[in-house]
């Protein structure tokens, strides 16, 4: 163990400590994290979540907001200096006005602070007087997440993982013909690594849009300021000879320099700090592209649940001193393109994909949920007379052509077996069925003084997220 490593382990306890003082005896801060795969809704999720706080008129799910002890809330700076303020204002006009539409997503670390004027209930409604409750909310990519596992493995075990991932996957045919002759460099140039690196990148790309989940590195996609850096320039390779000065040694370095240099500080500065997490997950955008995708999918969600597990790492043991996740939600999203009759169904399969996960997972008395949500209501219900029976659909704007269209995505199974076990025997596709899906468009809001956007269960992924606490 490093002299350093040690020391930023007392410095964490000790700021853990100083924040648990500071939450006693003045005003109580939750740090609420927010993250999801691609695609999954999360600047959609935290811009509707603060609207609808702000706002509570269609929060009847949170006790608080119900039972009138939240008498206001406002925004306020966020603590950290060093990170940039959550874009709600753009957000918020992106969904909402005359023109709506989806905002950006997330590409990098963000915060916002929700200060919340909290009248204590029960035996200390008559002792004590209202309080402030500070909500922090920290958005980040749930691709980072999955560079948790990096941290237990070798650059060679990594690499071994991966390319066995990519065998049976066309989207990296193009990748696994340029890595084959790549151990065999003892004379390298910086462009083999870049091309190297690119058609890695590529891949990624390519299986993203496939509908695939495990995208690690998860900063070749979001890239930022270390576009182009030796950090971001290597590539998973074949097994072979890893001299001094050869191509996999240098891959190697370069892979430790990215573990040591952009995984651990993230986890260090921003996830080890977090209270509460949701996990966002677009299950339905899995099962429409197939089996292979909800597998996959499952397995990615494993990966991100091992980043509540500190026990597993020295790294993440250090961490956590003094401080951990206690409450965790995965909310499988997009329930706005189901009928309500299916949202039951949606939520057992959601559970399913982490149930194996959770059972493993010691998460030191960290309670976990799973629900169905639609942060923003895209969507509504209607019944048709199809092949003389009614079919529920839902009814919205497509976001491409503008033109509104009816979508019945297919009968979801009350069993999730169904759907999990050809996905984990490998299948090429459903055998009973296909289910679609359709990219709708916010619909233009009307909204009445008190009410935020309409939502889907967002009163209840709150309630179980801080009402505790509120």
């Amino acid at each position: 163990m490093r002299l350093g490593d040690v020391a930023d382990g007392l410095t964490r306890g000790a700021e853990s400590l100083q924040d648990t003082i500071s939450q006693a005896f003045f005003e109580p801060v939750i740090r609420l994290g927010v993250t999801g795969l691609s695609r999954a809704g999360k600047t959609v999720f935290i811009t509707s979540l603060v609207a609808n706080l702000l706002n509570r008129g269609r929060m009847p799910g949170l006790r608080a907001a119900a039972d009138g002890a939240i008498s206001t809330a406002f925004l306020q700076p966020q603590p950290d200096d060093m990170v940039p303020r959550f874009a709600y204002e753009d957000h918020l006009a992106a969904l909402t006005g005359p023109a709506p539409h989806w905002p950006e997503s997330t590409r990098s670390v963000s915060e916002l602070r929700l200060s919340l004027r909290v009248q204590p209930g029960g035996l200390l409604a008559g002792l004590s007087g209202p309080r402030t409750v500070h909500l922090d909310i920290v958005d980040y990519p749930g691709e980072w997440l999955l560079d948790l596992g990096l941290l237990d493995q070798g650059f060679a075990d990594w690499s071994r993982a991966t390319l066995a991932r990519l065998a049976n996957r066309p989207e990296a045919a193009a990748y696994l013909a340029l890595a084959e002759g790549a151990p065999a460099l003892d004379s390298w140039s910086e462009p083999d690594a870049q091309a190297l690196a690119r058609a890695f990148t590529d891949y990624l790309q390519a299986a993203r849009k496939a509908g695939y989940s495990d995208l690690a590195p998860g900063r070749f996609l979001l890239p930022g300021d270390l576009d182009g850096s030796p950090a971001l320039t290597f590539a998973p390779l074949p097994p072979g000879p890893s001299r001094r000065g050869s191509l996999p040694r240098e891959m190697a370095r370069r892979y430790d320099a990215y573990r040591r240099n952009v995984v651990k500080p993230f986890f260090r500065d921003h996830f080890s700090r977090l209270d509460r997490q949701i996990v966002l997950v677009d299950v339905l955008g899995a099962i429409h592209s197939g089996p292979r995708a909800v597998e996959d999918l499952r397995q990615a969600l494993a990966d991100i649940l091992s980043a509540f597990r500190p026990g597993r790492n020295a790294f993440l043991a250090q961490l956590f001193l003094g401080r951990r996740i206690d409450r965790i939600l995965f909310a499988a999203t997009k329930a706005d393109h189901l009928h309500h009759a299916q949202h039951d169904q949606l939520a057992a399969i959601m559970g399913a994909l982490v149930e194996d996960a959770r059972a493993r997972a010691d998460f030191a008395g960290a309670r976990t949920g799973a629900m169905a949500i639609a942060a923003l209501r895209a969507t509504t219900e209607d019944s048709l007379r199809h092949d003389g029976r009614d079919l529920n659909v839902v009814r919205g704007v497509l976001r491409a052509s503008g033109k509104r269209a009816a979508l019945h995505p297919g009968a979801l199974p009350d069993d999730p077996a169904r759907l999990l076990a050809p996905a984990r025997q490998g299948a090429g596709a459903w055998l009973d069925g296909e289910f679609s899906i359709m990219d709708f468009a916010p619909q233009e809001a009307r909204l009445k003084p008190g009410e935020g956007p309409p939502h889907i269960r967002l009163d209840r992924a709150a309630e179980f997220l801080i009402g505790d606490r509120l």
